[in-house]
């Protein structure tokens, strides 16, 4: 199996997990026993203890997180269990922090019911917070729609989890000329595709995004999307807190 993840932290006695660095079109994590074509894998070669921890999927191991195939980025994966049982929490109470940059594309042309009523005025350096819940979408369930309390009772009924998720957007940088938003977002809790969906709700599709920008789907694109999970942060032992950055995003 050929090696396509980067090993940011390796582990050690003080700090039992990895942080690693997947890429683009590269799954996260194994669908069968006998699927080693996923980042978690490679790790597993790389570091074969960390298939003694007991994760919430038996597969996953000490896999704390998941990225889409098509995001590249930071992961966490915990090589004890005492390590992995301290992080799930630590999650589970939104005190792991994850970070992603997106450069999206201006897009309100292709504004519908399902948007949301206002949309921040986008300016360089403001902020904003997205919320919803999540429903999926389309054939074979393969996307998400955003779903609030103001939704149509058919949307709310279709809600699987009843969980709030908030993505904070900041505004980096606005290219007018070509109508081109780079953005930082942030969240604690995630929902499958989250980010992609929140943005593109707010008429920020991620460019190269071929799910969630109209102007990109169904044109099967060999481009890689514009997206990246780019810091991670969290404590470890309590009281200690890491950060890790990945220094390049997409490109």
């Amino acid at each position: 199996m050929a090696e396509q993840i980067t090993v940011i932290h390796e582990t050690t006695s003080q700090k039992p997990y990895l942080i690693i660095d997947k890429p683009a079109g590269l799954p996260s994590a194994p669908l069968t026993d006998n699927d080693k074509e996923n980042a978690f894998s490679e790790a597993a070669e790389l570091y074969p203890e960390l298939l003694n921890v007991q994760g919430k999927k038996e597969i996953e191991h000490g896999l704390l997180h998941r990225l889409d195939t098509a995001t590249s980025g930071l992961m966490i994966i915990a090589t004890t269990q005492e390590c992995y049982d301290f992080l799930q929490e630590e999650q589970k109470q939104g005190r792991i922090i994850k970070t992603y940059t997106a450069e999206c594309e201006l897009c309100h042309d292709a504004r519908n019911d399902e948007w949301p009523p206002v949309v921040p005025e986008l300016v360089e350096g403001a902020s904003f917070t997205i919320q919803s819940y999540f429903r999926a979408f389309g054939p074979g369930r393969k996307e998400v729609r955003p779903v609030t309390k103001d939704s149509n009772k058919a949307a709310l009924q279709k809600v699987e989890k009843q969980v709030l998720y908030t993505t904070q957007v900041q505004i980096k940088k606005i290219d007018k000329a070509n109508n081109i938003v780079l953005v930082e977002c942030t969240i604690t809790n995630g929902y499958r595709h989250q980010i992609r969906c929140h943005l593109a709700w707010y008429g920020l599709p991620i460019i190269n995004d071929l799910v969630y920008n109209p102007q990109a789907k169904n044109k099967k694109s060999t481009e890689q999307m514009h997206f990246c999970a780019t810091k991670i942060q969290f404590e470890y032992p309590e009281g200690d807190l890491n950060s890790y950055v990945r220094k390049n995003t997409w490109t």
